[in-house]
């Protein structure tokens, strides 16, 4: 029995294949330096699958580039992004520590989750919120191929089955 609640979390309107998803500007950060970075411009050099994740010091954030990066999923064809809800300084640092191969867009006023459908609020804590974890998958022109959305808090996809269908074409 795990040792937390776990929430069913509200209905998400997340983005459905062949919507077009929608473009933002953030710091894009590596454990090394950060820059702002269009999704537009990312998503034309080749395929792209964002990684929502809540804050880089959460359990469920670790445990999921954990997964990533054992998986390789840094030498996947398509291009593999977090976006969080934390600033750059502490991506970075949470990179660094974790050496983890990935880049992720610091998105501190999760306007990002927000404008993807999969924003939640965190209980007891008014006007406090963060991504749900998801996987969206894009093409080249910004639509989205497939997405995976979290139900409830906390909820991990099954790798296996996640990892056929992000697979973009």
């Amino acid at each position: 029995m795990p040792a937390f609640d776990v929430v069913e979390l509200d209905p998400a309107d997340g983005p459905e294949p062949g919507s077009e998803a929608s473009d933002f500007t953030r710091p894009l950060v590596t454990d090394e330096f950060w820059q702002d970075r269009d999704l537009a411009g990312l998503a034309a050099d080749g395929g792209t699958i964002l990684v929502f994740t809540p804050m880089v010091g959460s359990f469920v954030a670790k445990y999921v580039w954990d997964e990533l990066a054992e998986r390789g999923w840094h030498e996947r064809d398509e291009r593999v992004v977090g976006v969080s809800a934390s600033t750059p300084y502490g991506i970075a640092r949470f990179l660094d520590e974790n050496e983890y191969p990935f880049s992720i867009f610091a998105d501190p006023s999760n306007e990002v989750a927000e404008s993807y459908g999969i924003a939640h609020d965190l209980d007891g804590m008014a006007g406090i919120g963060e991504p749900r974890l998801a996987f969206v998958a894009i093409d080249a022109d910004r639509t989205v191929e497939a997405a995976w959305v979290a139900t409830e808090w906390p909820e991990f996809p099954d790798y296996d089955d996640l990892e056929d269908e992000l697979a973009l074409d």
